[in-house]
């Protein structure tokens, strides 16, 4: 391929990805800032009394869809205070996943990644991660159905103060500004690597056979249903979600992956990237939170439920009934 060429078929392509990007994350900016993240985390509420919590774990719900540390910091705070036994507050956090994520829907799933898979393909991941979450959320609740009573809970050690989200004191012109200049930075980070991996992805297709370069693994994946090339993508997703996906992109144009072995590989990637970020972010973060003996609890429960219900998620879309 000729250097023309080449810059004839990223080009438009980068181009017209950066300019979704920037549109979403500039969207994604103005709905979080006017309060849309907050008005799904009001859903929580209602969902603790069921799950036999008190209101309380509500707003601690409430509070990670603004910030993960802040949420999980309140949930901490109960169980020190004695308000929520382990029991209680391992419950809690399971309820918690789906609003956790929430966050990240509108943040990095909808203005950046759906723009790098395209909209079937990157709707069909996020709605699939969605509902991973949201069947967490309700093993959660019903967890706390079966599991909790009132031996679980000590409304009287109720801490005397519970920080809760600020008010909104943002102007609407604040509001525009901060997210041009987060749209901005989003951007920055970004569009350098798309670029970069784009072209490289594109050049090495177009040099290559992919299929033959990927068949020594062709034995392993077609046992699952997923093209050799799914070996490369994935070992990149185990990295780094973002160039993952744009390493799929091309692939998913070039018709190697279908919308469903697109997703199920992406949810694969993630399945293995669980062992780099466990180490990298989720033990030193739930450690700092809970201490080892209770955040390898919560790492234990988080981690297995991620991987029962990923699994099951692959195992749907690779059935050969469709």
């Amino acid at each position: 391929m000729q250097f023309g060429d080449l810059l004839w078929t990223v080009g438009p392509r980068v181009a017209k990805i950066s300019l979704f990007i920037a549109i979403g994350v500039f969207l994604a900016n103005l709905a979080v800032a006017f309060g849309a993240v907050r008005k799904i985390a009001a859903l929580s509420r209602p969902l603790t009394q069921p799950a036999n919590l008190p209101e309380e774990v509500g707003t601690a719900i409430l509070t990670t869809t603004a910030s993960t540390t802040a949420g999980y910091g309140m949930l901490a705070e109960f169980r020190e205070s004695g308000m929520l036994d382990d029991r209680a507050t391992l419950v809690a956090v399971t309820i918690n996943t789906f609003f956790g994520f929430a966050q990240h829907i509108f943040t990095f799933y909808a203005p950046v990644l759906i723009p790098i898979l395209g909209l079937r393909v990157g709707l069909m991941y996020v709605g699939a991660r969605a509902l991973i979450a949201l069947a967490i959320t309700v093993v959660g609740i019903c967890a706390g159905a079966l599991l909790l009573s009132g031996r679980n809970v000590n409304h009287a050690a109720r801490p005397d103060t519970i920080e809760t989200p600020d008010a909104e004191t943002q102007s609407t012109r604040e509001k525009l500004t901060d997210a041009a200049t987060n749209t901005a930075t989003k951007l920055r980070n970004i569009v350098p690597r798309l670029a970069v991996i784009y072209t490289l992805v594109v050049f090495l297709t177009a040099r290559y056979d992919v299929a033959a370069a990927t068949a020594f693994a062709d034995p392993v994946v077609e046992a699952v249903g997923l093209p050799g090339a799914a070996v490369p993508v994935i070992a990149v997703l185990t990295l780094d979600t973002t160039n993952g996906a744009l390493v799929l992109a091309p692939l998913i144009e070039n018709g190697t992956f279908t919308a469903r072995a697109a997703v199920a590989t992406m949810l694969i990637g993630s399945i293995i990237s669980f062992a780099v970020t466990t180490f990298k972010r989720s033990i030193p973060f739930q450690y700092g939170i809970w201490g080892a003996e209770f955040g390898s609890k919560v790492i234990a429960v988080n981690t297995g439920l991620k991987l029962i219900f990923i699994s099951l998620a692959v195992a749907i879309l690779l059935a050969p009934i469709w």
